[in-house]
């Protein structure tokens, strides 16, 4: 095969569950690390500068996700297209549409910087409905970050590349580096400078910076199809209408999913700054038990898409069946250590009594409800890879939807009340489910699972 012979890892031969897993591994490793040193901001700006300092990071996680979501989103389509060229073993196609995708992201850091800095106060203050007591520091920490969006555009292109042809450990390695170094500059600008939630924001753009640069000083070393002199870089218009095509989908799901946080972090912010500073927590605990179906939702998709190059779809159903399995075993494991350990993830915060009383309930709720979504995310990534993403973003659309209305309907009714802020997702994670799978035994994704055509210039 062709494709063998281009220094990446083919998924088309061999125990499908020993290529998930080796895949799955370092996304999850690298993902646990990027957690970890959000928790650890989270942990250090809340012990130095305080619960509104706190508050007011936490509030913009929403709509920085925003901006997450579309620099996942198109480098996700664009890794989609080479992963299929790399199945097919079309090495020609697989550097054309690196070199487009690159470009093609590139733009779009640099545009979501200008846009994050334009529309940040009116967002902040009517969208999110920031409380004027921490607008102003909610308002520093972001136009601060949104100025590092282009090395997290740069950083998502080349991992989404990296993975695409089966290497999916060096991003474990960008992550560590960034990991290390935001929590070293953390402590330095936040702990030693007091410089509050610039200081924070600052961290973060410079440990993004890292894994861009380590990021593309690997990919082109360690892949020669991959090293680009200025005037090789391709923009083929072709090309670009493929990764966009791939990635609108994933994007738009992802986006939904940020307007879906939003009006629930608006309806959060409602309750007071106190409930503000516990779901801040809260959250961050949430996305740890996500943690297992994300990494094999990424997987799923090289997996899927490869396996649809090399024409043998007949790999990609019993990789479904085994990488549920073990999503499901990992999230229950977490689930359980979160439950236990409650009252010390919240000890680590610094959180007024009153907010630790509602970060307890809320993180013993999310260690039960979020199982749910292991049992249905990873599809995500089989409808993605097989060209299908609109059926990913149809699920997010109706688990959203259910999330946010009974958000609004019972938010002040006598039996959930503020509860609901976190009980959403057994109303929202069913319907999920749902709907996913009904698609997925359909069978519908398996029609015109095909790879995305241009011709190179």
């Amino acid at each position: 095969m062709q494709g063998a012979k281009m220094n990446g890892k083919s998924m088309v031969e061999g125990a499908p569950w020993k290529h998930i897993l080796r895949f799955a591994f370092p996304v999850l490793a690298g993902s646990l690390l990027q957690q970890l040193y959000n928790t650890v901001d989270s942990i250090i700006v809340g012990n130095f500068s305080g619960e509104d300092a706190l508050s007011a990071v936490g509030t913009t996680g929403s709509f920085t996700f925003l901006f997450l979501a579309l620099a996942m989103g198109f480098s996700a389509g664009n890794g989609v297209v080479v992963a299929q060229h790399y199945g097919a073993g079309d090495e020609k196609q697989v550097r054309a549409n690196a070199s487009t995708g690159i470009l093609l992201l590139m733009g779009m850091g640099v545009i979501s910087t200008v846009a994050g800095l334009l529309v940040s106060r009116p967002a902040f203050t009517y969208f999110v409905g920031v409380p004027e007591d921490f607008l102003e520091l909610t308002l520093q920490y972001f136009r601060v970050y949104t100025v590092g969006l282009i090395f997290q555009f740069g950083y998502n292109i080349f991992s989404s590349i990296l993975r695409a042809v089966g290497d999916s450990a060096a991003t474990l390695y960008f992550l560590l580096i960034a990991s290390v170094t935001n929590i070293v500059l953390d402590l330095i600008f936040v702990a030693g400078f007091h410089w509050g939630v610039v200081g924070a924001a600052v961290a973060t753009d410079i440990a993004q910076a890292g894994s861009f640069v380590a990021a593309y000083i690997y990919m082109t070393r360690k892949y020669p199809m991959f090293r680009f002199k200025r005037k090789e870089f391709t923009w083929n218009y072709g090309l670009a209408k493929s990764t966009l095509k791939a990635g609108a989908p994933i994007a738009l799901q992802l986006i939904i999913v940020s307007f879906g946080l939003t009006f629930i972090q608006r309806a959060v912010n409602g309750f007071g700054q106190v409930m503000t500073a516990s779901f801040t927590v809260g959250y961050r605990i949430e996305l740890y038990l996500n943690l297992p179906c994300s990494a094999f939702q990424t997987t799923l998709a090289t997996y899927t898409g490869q396996n649809i190059g090399a024409g043998k779809m007949d790999r990609v159903k019993k990789g479904v069946r085994q990488a549920l399995l073990m999503s499901l075993i990992l999230t229950l494991c977490i689930s359980a250590l979160v439950w236990l350990s409650a009252d010390k993830i919240i000890g680590l915060f610094n959180l007024s009594e009153q907010a630790a009383v509602y970060c307890h309930s809320h993180i013993r709720t999310i260690a039960l409800v979020n199982v749910v979504l292991t049992l249905y995310i990873p599809l995500f990534g089989v409808f993605q890879g097989a060209n299908h993403g609109g059926a990913a973003t149809l699920v997010a659309v109706g688990a959203l939807s259910v999330r946010v209305l009974t958000t609004y309907l019972f938010r002040y009714s006598p039996f959930f009340g503020y509860t609901i802020i976190w009980w959403n997702g057994l109303f929202g994670f069913g319907t999920g489910f749902l709907i996913a799978w009904t698609y997925y035994l359909s069978n519908r994704w398996q029609k015109k699972s095909s790879i995305q055509k241009q011709t190179v210039n």
